[in-house]
């Protein structure tokens, strides 16, 4: 029998924002076995490959396969490639093969969503999406999906793509228009989410209003930072994971390793939202600031919900 294979344009049609939000949030509450993922340099100079498995023991299991090859700008290829493998968890038979890619893009988007429920103030109104790369649609989608969002704004280093950008929002319904200044947007923004691979803080902490919420998903490794000092000294810190963000998240990271951040300020992960063993938002004027890597229960999940029809 020939392996299934599930395209880009057949995951984005699967995955619909609100029914993976809800889904999620049961396999957060549920819980599975998901290591810390694999990291492999394969060439010496820059190429990586990650693998991020997860599994219910006797029941299902699945692993996403990426790789990193930089020096694919120079080829006039994709510098990331991703494909996610469906496994049988009793025979350990494969099910199913899905393009990997497409997969992220919808469970990181939905995951921070889900979060928000938690941890933004419930009359958020206005969300600033700061970025324009292929992340920065999904997040302004699946925040718009699950929030009461009236104004949706777009920041990114070029006008152009961001103006651009808005127009797509706009021509999907939704209430989108670019910004030329950032600073004019996080005077506006309830929400604030920021999808960048910025190594330099592109939120300064003197600038966010008492009682927003910060989206920060840009950043996966430790050399990367999207929010500085300020703002993590100033914000109430939840994460998707604390195993991943604790280890990978350089907007965590840098300042556990200076001293300016204790520990036990990450006050809780999503599976402990979820749950009710944090009741996440505690006040109107506080700001709350999540921060994600990735986890592979995500990854697990959403491809269930491909290959099972929703």
């Amino acid at each position: 029998m020939q392996l299934p294979f599930f395209s880009a344009a057949e995951v984005h049609a699967a995955l619909d924002y609100r029914t993976l939000a809800a889904a999620l949030r049961e396999a957060f509450r549920e819980g599975c076995v998901a290591p810390l993922r694999h990291v492999h340099d394969v060439t010496g100079e820059g190429d990586r490959l990650l693998l991020m498995p997860a599994w219910h023991p006797g029941r299902d299991l699945g692993v996403k396969l990426v790789t990193v090859f930089p020096r694919n700008r120079a080829r006039g290829a994709a510098t990331v490639s991703a494909l996610y493998v469906l496994l049988d968890g009793v025979t350990g038979h494969p099910r199913a093969l899905i393009d990997g890619e497409a997969l992220t893009l919808r469970r990181t988007a939905a995951a921070s969503a889900l979060a928000s429920t938690y941890l933004a103030r419930k009359d958020s109104a206005t969300l600033l999406v700061i970025g324009t790369g292929a992340l920065a649609p999904h997040m302004a989608r699946a925040h718009c999906a699950l929030r009461p969002i009236t104004s949706l704004l777009l920041w990114g280093r070029s006008l152009e793509r961001a103006q651009a950008l808005a127009a797509l929002m706009r021509d999907e319904g939704l209430p989108a228009q670019a910004l030329a200044d950032l600073q004019s947007g996080l005077g506006q923004a309830d929400m604030v989410s920021c999808a960048t691979t910025a190594t330099e803080p592109v939120l300064r902490g003197t600038l966010i209003r008492p009682g927003t919420h910060v989206d920060l998903v840009g950043g996966f490794t430790p050399q990367m930072r999207e929010a500085d000092d300020t703002l993590i000294a100033r914000a109430e810190i939840f994460v998707d994971t604390y195993a991943g963000a604790l280890k990978e998240a350089g907007d965590l990271v840098q300042p556990l390793a200076s001293g300016m951040l204790a520990r036990e300020r990450v006050r809780a992960e999503l599976a402990e939202l979820v749950a009710g063993a944090h009741p996440g938002r505690k006040s109107a004027t506080e700001i709350t600031l999540f921060k994600s890597v990735g986890t592979a229960l995500e990854d697990l999940c959403a491809a269930q919900m491909v290959v099972e029809g929703g």
